[in-house]
């Protein structure tokens, strides 16, 4: 641990970290990490100035997460939280019991690797359309997850200016216990029906990778979701044959899963990922064998056609 410290220190041309983590504990890594002693390595490496504050990322059970909280002086902790996640690994149930210890609780995910926000099903754009105050879905999430007094950072995914300034605007306006018990009522709708909605509950964070078969795990799950949530639109069929059945690009699709379970072990949403695939290949792979070959010979013959007409067009050069 001190010669992955001394890297990172090196790495990064500092003497110190102001925010140290332990990533992604779970109660079988924390198990792993206290026969390690990471307690004795925190502490010193406090002590001597290395790290100015530590603290743990968690993917894990509520009964898990208490366990570390008091298992140690901790700075901070990283906790995923959003309006799908309040009982989900630590919840609300961690978040008030880290706050109450006077450990400050940073936010992951507060928008579920974006899944709450940009284009939305039409069953949760009319429910947020009923709101007299109008939002857009990212500051909706957003607000939500400000609205707990005992958060104390929101950390969220960011492509554009746009983003960073929605994001800042949100965060100097979202006061805590500010949202009224009707836009409660409303997120709470909305959360009840992207359960019903979503099948895979993947946030896209990529640890699943690389996969031993080929399959892109993220991807088949991004445009299964798809699928399922916006099911008169028949693109995600299409981008998934695109993307990973080998139509523009090498074959990825669920059914070459091996079932070696590699990428169960690793998730931290505890997605049972290999059970998950075999559903996506049933409802997405289906005549792949048949459907790739017509398109690529599509493909193969509108090529053809403009290589023809530019052939052929006023102004080439005759042979």
């Amino acid at each position: 641990m001190n010669q992955f410290l001394s890297s990172q220190l090196s790495t990064l041309q500092t003497d110190y970290i102001d925010f140290y983590l332990l990533h992604s504990l779970t109660k079988a890594s924390w198990e792993k990490m206290k026969k390690l002693d990471v307690l004795g390595f925190l502490e010193s490496a406090k002590k001597d100035g290395r790290i100015k504050n530590a603290g743990f990322s968690f993917h894990g059970d509520p009964a898990t997460f208490k366990e570390i909280i008091d298992a140690y002086d901790w700075d901070f902790c990283q906790i995923q939280y959003n309006y799908l996640d309040e009982h989900n690994q630590a919840g609300t149930e961690g978040l008030e019991y880290a706050a109450g210890k006077k450990i400050a609780v940073m936010i992951m995910e507060p928008i579920r690797g974006g899944n709450l926000a940009g284009n939305v099903p039409d069953e949760i754009k009319k429910i947020w359309d009923e709101s007299p105050v109008k939002r857009s879905p990212a500051e909706w999430a957003l607000r939500w997850v400000w609205n707990h007094p005992e958060v104390t950072v929101v950390l969220s995914g960011m492509n554009d200016e746009v983003h960073i300034n929605e994001n800042l605007r949100v965060a100097g306006e979202a006061l805590p216990n500010s949202l009224s018990l009707p836009e409660l009522a409303i997120v709470a709708r909305v959360r009840d029906t992207y359960q019903r909605l979503m099948k895979v509950n993947c946030t896209g964070c990529g640890y699943c990778m690389p996969c031993p078969a080929g399959v892109d795990i993220p991807g088949c799950f991004s445009l299964y979701n798809a699928h399922c949530l916006f099911p008169h639109d028949r693109s995600a069929r299409f981008h998934y044959m695109s993307r990973h059945g080998g139509l523009l690009s090498n074959v990825s699709y669920a059914g070459l899963c091996r079932q070696c379970g590699k990428c169960v072990k690793i998730c931290p949403q505890h997605i049972l990922i290999p059970d998950r695939l075999r559903e996506v290949s049933l409802e997405m792979d289906g005549r792949r064998r048949f459907i790739v070959p017509v398109l690529k010979s599509g493909l193969w013959c509108m090529n053809k056609a403009r290589q023809i007409r530019a052939l052929f067009s006023p102004g080439t050069k005759s042979r």
